[in-house]
């Protein structure tokens, strides 16, 4: 029996998201406090760097994300844009590479959030922030929770995702109005200055600009599920721009305010935020707010791990179709309409990772190590779309398309856009090599990252080459 338009997988999928549920999820997606705590721990030049990122890449990628999400609006996002530019094969490299970054960026984001949550329990839980056993009871239970709710639908787990825009945005709105307070109170304890927010141009502090620009990724993300948003020509852009401005927002002024409370030798690079909402708190003698600002930020972050699970699942779904994966990436769950084995295999390989992460190394390290790995992974897909972008660029739909939202400036707008965000990528895959100033052993941490890096995209190739000659016996 032929399969019919009315009964392929993707016709399956529903269309359960609105402008809010879009615009919280890209909230939930790109906002971390732990990139506000790693800037705060690298002191005041992080301030230019924000300013820079958001100017020469965040904007350039908001506008290419747009236009090409409008020209191709269909569920995969950047392995679709990049299959369209290249082919099959650049385009399952751009799929491949962007969903096996989370085996490594999960263990990293659910390592932070467990220290985050820590401070639910006040006083008291700020040493176990640091606790191994404790950070990975709690990240287990937060990528079940990720997990559990995707597989029963998007419509239950895209609450789980405005719940996390929501409680990663409002207490970063609270750690800047206390710090504002505390500064008119007594003063600041950084001393800013135009001079010393320059950026600075050292070996050591490198290897935080890549996560400067990593901060500011997953805008992108939910163009993934295209045909589960409602409108998404209108609605995925509207998003996009809402979301950026009031992201761009938060960092700048959520690291002024960790800066005027702690000093930037004492601030954690992933549980920094609370210890800075904890300290103002106190000085203004509501603590309670540290508590609540921990319980928001769980629930957040909680939300995030569930967004990127939800729009990274997409990517091996419609490989699975195309048949360059296994064709069970492709199925959808019979009662639930979602992509669950894809889901299933990354939670699966994310907490494996996770668990692998934590042996014989100190948390600091297992934490930089896989942040640097999944950064390079993630980037490789942006050159291609910055790439993508410019080759599309020459189609004659281009101007024809009555539903596209362009870059502006013609050709040389569209030009000035790729090719800043490819190059500020490429650096930021450059810089990822490199290991921050206060790691033990550099050549060790250099080759775990490259040979880790490489590990995973020749898997990737391996099943695309098996894919493709199954695909070629079968025509």
């Amino acid at each position: 029996m032929s399969t019919t338009p009315a009964t392929t997988p993707k016709s399956q999928l529903r269309k359960t998201m609105g402008f809010w549920d879009v615009l919280l999820f890209n909230i939930a997606t790109v906002l971390g406090p732990r990139w506000i705590a790693a800037a705060g721990h690298n002191g005041t030049s992080s301030i230019s760097l924000w300013a820079l990122a958001a100017i020469f890449f965040f904007v350039p990628g908001a506008l290419v994300i747009n236009e090409l999400s409008s020209r191709f609006p269909e569920e995969g996002g950047l392995y679709v844009w990049a299959k369209e530019a290249f082919g099959p094969f650049h385009g399952f490299i751009a799929g491949w590479t962007y969903w096996i970054y989370t085996v490594f960026y999960f263990p990293g984001l659910l390592l932070a959030s467990a220290s985050m949550a820590a401070y639910i329990l006040g006083p008291h839980g700020s040493g176990l922030a640091g606790d191994r056993a404790f950070q990975l009871w709690v990240s287990i239970a937060l990528l079940l929770i990720a997990v559990g709710l995707n597989i029963v639908g998007l419509n239950i787990g895209k609450w789980l995702q405005n719940a996390g825009g929501v409680g990663t945005y409002v207490p970063l709105l609270i750690l800047v109005i206390v710090a504002a307070i505390v500064v008119v109170q007594h003063g600041s304890v950084t001393h800013f200055t135009p001079r010393n927010m320059l950026p600075t141009l050292n070996w050591d502090t490198v290897n935080f600009w890549s996560q400067i620009a990593f901060a500011f990724t997953g805008l992108e993300l939910v163009s993934a599920m295209s045909e589960e948003v409602r409108d998404p020509r209108g609605t995925l852009p509207r998003a996009v721009f809402a979301a950026g401005a009031l992201i761009a927002f938060i960092y700048i002024a959520g690291t002024f305010a960790v800066l005027t409370l702690v000093p930037a030798a004492d601030l954690d690079p992933q549980s920094g935020v609370f210890h800075a909402i904890a300290i103002g708190s106190a000085a203004l003698k509501i603590g309670f707010l540290g508590v609540l600002a921990a319980i928001l930020v769980t629930v957040g972050n909680a939300g995030g791990v569930g967004s990127t699970v939800a729009g990274i699942a997409r990517v091996p779904f419609v490989v699975g179709i195309d048949r360059y994966l296994p064709a069970a990436f492709g199925k959808i769950h019979p009662r639930w309409r979602t992509p669950w084995v894809s889901i299933l295999v990354q939670g699966g390989a994310s907490g494996l990772f996770l668990l692998l992460s934590q042996i014989n190394d100190t948390t600091r390290g297992a934490y930089q190590s896989l942040v640097d790995v999944a950064i390079i992974l993630y980037f490789i897909p942006f050159l291609y779309m910055f790439a993508a972008v410019i080759r599309l660029g020459r189609r004659p739909d281009r101007a024809s398309n009555p539903h596209a939202i362009l870059v502006p400036g013609g050709q040389p707008g569209l030009w000035i856009c790729g090719a800043l965000g490819f190059f500020v990528v490429l650096i930021a895959i450059f810089f990822s090599v490199i290991p921050p100033g206060d790691t033990s052993s550099k050549t060790l941490f250099e080759f775990k990252v490259v040979l880790t890096t490489v590990a995973a995209i020749a898997l990737g190739l391996i099943l695309y080459w098996r894919g493709a000659r199954a695909k070629s016996t079968q025509s």
